[in-house]
């Protein structure tokens, strides 16, 4: 219906001066009309002023990707500890009780692999075997001092359990198996999974920051009596402080070193590993270092993004925030890599090439290493990344070394490696050679090849590493954006 000129404005009505408005009540009116334009007219100029800022703003987004166990948290931990090194100093307290699960996680592996073996015959036989001596496990007895270190070690039990309950929340209590015996009488630890995190608001870091005060102003590893450090002794660590001896006992025992090498048990390539710094880290006054906290293993589920502010870079005054998404590696949680692949600058692509001889714990039919190489050509491939950098990461060449140096030869497991030296400068240009060729082959348009040979808890070099990536990363980006 169209509108005549003689209808009335209904905004009209409502702004028109009520009738019988005296003067003093048209001055206080006025006044409030006045402030309130004053109000929204300061809102307006806010929202104004934050839309510029952030079209100022740089903002890189970077996916980490790799197989479980392939080092995405520890480079996550990296770019915290250059970048935010004052929330990551504040929070490296926390980690004591992940450390202090992984100290008593390796304790278990190795009474579980001891508890396979048979006790010793009563009365206890003087012809006693290593597994050395015999391949035969019936005709292998467990010494009589591992049995009492058994007994002497029976409160880690307890331990386990205390620290599970510690960094585990009520709302995720099905993020854990608990350890349990068949009977009274039996110590054996019975094998559970490794238990694992979610992150969210009620995460293990929130929950733990609660009974701890003020850590920031302590010292790594002080001498300082803890009482005057404010450093919490808890159960856990008078636990551990007790029985380091009894620890450091079995880990040195030539029966036990015996048999994890049968096992095919290497604890010292397992993250998480600290059997060889016992005394530092069972110390009542113990405060993880940056090192402590970049090794420490803390199985994370699900998808984490963590904002980093970086400084300013490219010339440019203001910093670059850069938001690291960090997404679960096993078979089980790749389904969730896809949605991240819309909105990202560069993915850094983490292979642990030291994994040549393991297999994937979820499908122990499938070596790690043709894991690695399949989730790289994935990748590569997809065209949902064509214009992304790809930034590999060929990690734990550490490990890398010291296997070969041990004695295992690489070709047995990597046939095309042929007849080449073994060592880990050959075999590092050898990994380089194959990924880059899968890169190139594979990729949907011609990019550049960003390849690195690392080990991620090297604080040095990976902190050289990261800053090139860092550099690469943001000019690129910067360029896309029309901002360099």
């Amino acid at each position: 219906m169209p509108k005549h000129s003689h209808d009335p404005d209904p905004l009209d009505e409502l702004l028109r001066p009520p009738q019988g408005e005296t003067e003093e009540d048209r001055v206080i009116r006025l006044a409030q009309e006045a402030e309130a334009r004053r109000r929204s007219q300061a809102i307006d100029e806010s929202i104004k002023a934050e839309r510029i800022e952030q079209k100022k703003k740089s903002v890189v987004r970077l996916l980490l990707l790799g197989q479980s166990e392939s080092g995405k948290s520890t480079t996550l931990r990296h770019f915290q500890r250059l970048y935010i090194p004052s929330a990551f100093r504040a929070e490296r307290i926390l980690w004591r009780s992940v450390i202090q699960l992984n100290v008593v996680r390796s304790v278990r592996t190795i009474l579980d692999a001891v508890s396979t073996v048979r006790p010793p015959p009563t009365p206890p036989s003087n012809d006693i075997q290593s597994p050395a001596e015999d391949s035969d496990d019936d005709t292998i007895y467990v010494p009589h001092d591992i049995e009492v270190l058994k007994m002497r070690l029976s409160p880690l039990h307890h331990v386990e359990a205390v620290l599970i309950a510690k960094l585990i929340p009520p709302s995720q209590d099905d993020s854990w198996a608990p350890m349990t015996a068949s009977s009274a009488g039996d110590q054996r630890w019975h094998h559970s999974q490794e238990i694992f995190v979610r992150p969210g608001a009620t995460s293990w870091k929130g929950v733990l920051a609660k009974s701890f005060p003020c850590p920031t102003s302590v010292r790594p590893n002080s001498i300082d009596d803890a009482s005057s450090t404010g450093v919490t002794r808890d159960e856990a660590q008078q636990v551990l402080h007790a029985c380091c001896g009894d620890i450091i006992s079995l880990w040195n025992n030539r029966f036990v070193r015996q048999l994890l090498t049968k096992r095919k048990i290497r604890l010292e390539e397992a993250p998480g590993f600290f059997l060889n710094d016992l005394q530092r880290v069972t110390a009542l006054n113990y405060i993880p270092s940056d090192d402590d906290v970049l090794r420490a293993r803390l199985k994370t589920v699900g998808v984490s993004e963590y904002r980093c502010q970086m400084e300013a870079a490219a010339g440019r005054e203001q910093g670059t925030e850069w938001r690291i998404v960090d997404v679960g590696g096993s078979r089980s949680q790749r389904a969730t890599w896809v949605p991240f692949f819309d909105d990202v600058d560069a993915i850094i692509f983490l292979a642990p090439i030291s994994a040549f001889d393991q297999v994937l714990t979820e499908d122990r039919t499938v070596n790690r290493l043709e894991d690695s190489v399949l989730l790289w050509k994935a990748i590569c491939s997809n065209k949902l990344l064509a214009n992304v950098d790809l930034v590999l990461f060929l990690n734990k060449c550490d490990i890398l070394e010291a296997k070969l140096k041990s004695g295992i030869r690489l070709a047995k497991y990597v046939r095309s490696y042929g007849d080449r030296g073994n060592d880990v400068e050959t075999a590092c240009k050898y990994f380089r050679t194959k990924f880059s060729a899968i890169h190139r082959e594979y990729s949907p348009l011609p990019r550049k090849f960003y390849g690195f040979c690392t080990s991620v808890t090297d604080t040095t070099t990976t902190a050289g590493i990261l800053a090139s990536v860092r550099d690469m990363v943001v000019r690129r980006h910067l360029k896309q954006s029309r901002l360099l």
